[in-house]
């Protein structure tokens, strides 16, 4: 069920066959309804036309005769013989059991039995009972003169018809002739066979017209979710789809500019700051007081810092870093390495190489925050790479104080510091994890901190692409 809820094709393929099937259904049982009326009104034509030209043979022939008349003119589903009463005098079922009864012999054993006489007694299948009662027959083919009674039995399968006979006698006739459908035969079959197939290849044909662009714009909007730079995707189909697509290449172009034009205003931002804070530093040269002037010196170089912190981000967030598939394995423990070169304690515990679409300069900025973090306050950093089948996580663990369950959110703010003397040494300026969540959830993925007992653990979430 899940793959068929999956598959917009099957699911198309699926209703079209279950129309076909409905559609033969509905056709064939009323083709079969048509064809049984047509076939039980044939027989039962023929069961009066015989019946009234062998009562006229009957009434000219000698009496020895009679017998081998009427098992002449008997068939595989019509017998008949003669009664010296009114059958229409007794009860209905004691002539439907003798009628069964005759009716139930083949001719061959039959040849031997007197026809005048009882037919062999079978008990009547409940079902099979008379359902109507003796009436005039009226039908254009009786086109004798002498009268005749009907009756229909096994849901109108089945027929009686008596007349009456020169000297006192009657004529019986009992028709039963089962109609089975033999509609679902194999060449219905393969009819319907070859219609299915047929349908299935305009289905899939149709379907996959439908699923291609919806598959295009499915590729696209991940690739936009991952911060990636993609071209219009094409503007064609149908009328639904074609406004579909050109709904989302003017979403795409309108983020695009959205985020360009919020890039362009924090740098300008940053940019315009720089006057303002070397005027402030000028003029607090000239104040007399040292420890007041060391202050707002102070004051206005954490102002510095975080202005130029805010200057690279945009700047790298203005860049657009392409696109390419590394492996990511190899990009972390180079990563780790170029650390422990210049003196940091950092371990990485090496694995299978893993092919991964990414910004390989974005993934190193945002995976070298959180080993300076953990630098910073544990001293000590333990990297590795856990994969799973819907995900990558790059995992950083520190043995540090960690952090308070209720301020693990609040670090990822920007300028948001643990270290209250907000001294650049030890808290910096607090983009180093606002930038690291950005730059992971422009691939699609997240950063999760977690306590490691000791210190704190942060997971780098990735999605399979």
């Amino acid at each position: 069920m899940n793959w068929w809820k999956r598959s917009l094709a099957w699911q198309f393929i699926g209703f079209m066959l279950l129309a076909l099937v409905i559609g033969q259904c509905m056709s064939f049982t009323y083709a079969w309804n048509e064809r049984r009326s047509t076939l039980r009104e044939a027989a039962q034509s023929e069961l009066i036309s015989r019946t009234a030209t062998l009562a006229e043979v009957l009434d000219s022939m000698p009496s020895d005769l009679k017998r081998n008349v009427l098992l002449a003119s008997a068939t595989s589903y019509i017998r008949y013989w003669i009664s010296d009463t009114d059958p229409r005098a007794g009860n209905t079922s004691d002539w439907y059991q003798r009628a069964i009864g005759y009716l139930s012999q083949p001719l061959s054993e039959i040849l031997d039995q007197d026809t005048t006489s009882q037919g062999p007694a079978v008990p009547p299948d409940p079902k099979d009972s008379p359902v109507t009662a003796w009436s005039n027959l009226n039908s254009p083919l009786w086109t004798v003169s002498r009268p005749a009674s009907s009756l229909n039995f096994s849901g109108a399968d089945g027929m009686g018809l008596v007349t009456p006979l020169k000297g006192n006698l009657w004529l019986n006739a009992a028709l039963y002739k089962p109609l089975t459908s033999d509609l679902w035969r194999a060449q219905s079959l393969l009819s319907i066979g070859i219609t299915g197939l047929v349908l299935c290849a305009i289905g899939v044909f149709f379907a996959n017209r439908i699923a291609r662009p919806l598959r295009e714009l499915t590729s696209s909007a991940e690739a936009i979710g991952r911060g990636e730079a993609i071209a219009n995707i094409p503007e064609a189909g149908p009328d639904d789809i074609r406004r579909l697509c050109e709904a989302f290449n003017r979403m795409q172009s309108r983020l695009r500019r959205f985020v360009d034009d919020r890039t362009k205003m924090l740098a300008a931002i940053g940019h315009d700051l720089r006057t303002p804070l070397t005027t402030l530093r000028l003029r607090a040269e000239f104040i007399a007081d040292e420890e007041l002037q060391q202050k707002i010196l102070a004051t206005i170089a954490e102002m510095q810092n975080m202005t130029e912190a805010t200057l690279s981000f945009a700047k790298d967030e203005a860049a657009v870093e392409e696109t390419r598939t590394v492996d990511l394995n190899a990009l972390v423990e180079s990563l780790c390495e170029d650390l422990s070169e210049i003196g940091h304690d950092v371990d990485f515990v090496e694995g299978d190489p893993l092919a991964y679409r990414c910004r390989p300069d974005g993934i190193k900025r945002a995976v070298r925050n959180l080993i300076e973090n953990a630098l910073r306050y544990g001293g000590h950093a333990s990297v590795r790479l856990v994969s799973s089948p819907s995900t990558v996580d790059i995992l950083v663990d520190d043995e540090g104080p960690g952090i308070p369950p209720a301020e693990i959110e609040q670090v990822f703010t920007p300028f948001y510091r643990l270290e209250q003397s907000r001294s650049r040494e030890t808290g910096g300026v607090g983009l180093g994890l606002s930038i690291a969540r950005a730059i992971i959830r422009h691939h699609g993925g997240d950063i999760v901190l977690s306590p490691n007992n000791p210190g704190l653990r942060a997971a780098v979430t990735l999605p399979r692409l």
